[in-house]
């Protein structure tokens, strides 16, 4: 156990250290697309298994929501064996190939960069007064329509995903890669890459993929409030252009105002933080969806606020990583001395 954290410890750190610097190239394939891959195979071929005929509406949703459930079932258990099996191939032929290859699969998992990369990619087209091309780049990275957003409306949208994204992309795969590994990092992302591409509540998925979405919410229920905890106090460390009091008196107030159970905590943050008023009615599929704002409109929302809220995601991601190596390294010392 103690020879196993030890080669852990460093795996999550070095593969921690490469997200930062690699990101995700284009050119480099990942396994995150063939997740996806696996999970539009899977759809296709489970729609297709449906009964034929004319079947009274009730018949056709219990149907989509069972056919949902196989979907996930599917794709966890295809993800988590294939990982196991490479991790254990890997480290029977040699501890240190089995430390490289979790290296790469936690660099593979992690999205501090690619969120950042992303991101800055949407404040350069608004610094350079380019709106069209700002729409563009934030329809990449967010699932609402985008067409019709101002400025300060696709300003709001990339602060918004990297608020969220600090949770979902960043510190919950990190504390379920520290605290399984690989396997249950990767579980982690196929959970969450099902919710992001069947977890809609439109005529399409709200029953195929109402499975995928509620165990997206369960599994980043914890997560999502330790990325509270960090990101508060990231926010009191950031500097002068950051309010931590703000941070955390919206946090108190808005966290719950949000659909999800868990988005809403890292947005109310980033919202009070900064100063700013988030979320708000967004149109989603062409279809206006009310929601409430989240924080205060202390001012404007600026482009500039998109390379804070990057700034914020950064402290609260070596934040954790800080935070599960000492752990770990408790651990190790622990049993050292029993």
């Amino acid at each position: 156990m103690r020879h196993w954290i030890n080669y852990h410890m460093i795996a999550f750190f070095m593969g921690f250290l490469l997200d930062l610097v690699l990101g995700d190239p284009y050119y480099l394939p990942h396994p995150i697309r063939l997740i996806g891959k696996l999970i539009e195979g899977a759809e296709k071929v489970l729609r297709g298994m449906g009964i034929r005929g004319k079947d009274s509406k009730e018949d056709s949703n219990g149907r989509a929501f069972r056919q949902g459930i196989g979907l996930v079932l599917i794709v966890i258990i295809s993800v988590v064996a294939v990982t196991f099996f490479l991790l254990f191939m890997a480290n029977w032929l040699h501890p240190v190939l089995g430390v490289v290859v979790e290296c790469i699969m936690t660099y593979q998992i992690l999205a501090v960069k690619c969120l950042k990369v992303e991101s800055m990619k949407v404040y350069q087209c608004l610094k350079n007064g380019n709106l069209e091309q700002a729409r563009k780049a934030v329809s990449m990275i967010v699932g609402r329509d985008t067409k019709h957003l101002d400025e300060e409306g696709v300003a709001k949208a990339a602060i918004e995903t990297v608020a969220e994204n600090t949770s979902d992309g960043v510190i919950a795969p990190m504390l379920y890669l520290a605290v399984g590994g690989p396997v249950l990092g990767f579980l982690y992302k196929a959970v969450n890459t099902m919710d992001s591409m069947i977890g809609y509540k439109n005529e399409k998925y709200l029953y195929f993929g109402r499975s995928a979405a509620k165990l997206d919410d369960f599994v980043n229920f914890f997560p999502a409030r330790i990325s509270a905890c960090l990101m508060i106090t990231a926010s009191f460390l950031a500097g002068r252009q950051f309010s931590g009091k703000g941070a955390w008196t919206i946090y108190k107030r808005d966290r719950k105002k949000h659909t999800s159970p868990n988005s809403g905590q890292t947005e109310a943050i980033c919202a009070g933080a900064l100063s700013i008023q988030l979320a708000g009615d967004a149109s989603y599929f062409g279809k206006t969806v009310k929601k409430p704002h989240i924080g205060d409109a202390v001012r404007g929302v600026e482009y500039e606020d998109i390379k804070r809220a990057n700034h914020l995601m950064y402290i609260t991601a070596w934040l954790c990583e800080v935070l599960c190596l000492l752990v770990m390294y408790a651990i190790v010392m622990s049993s050292a001395h029993p």
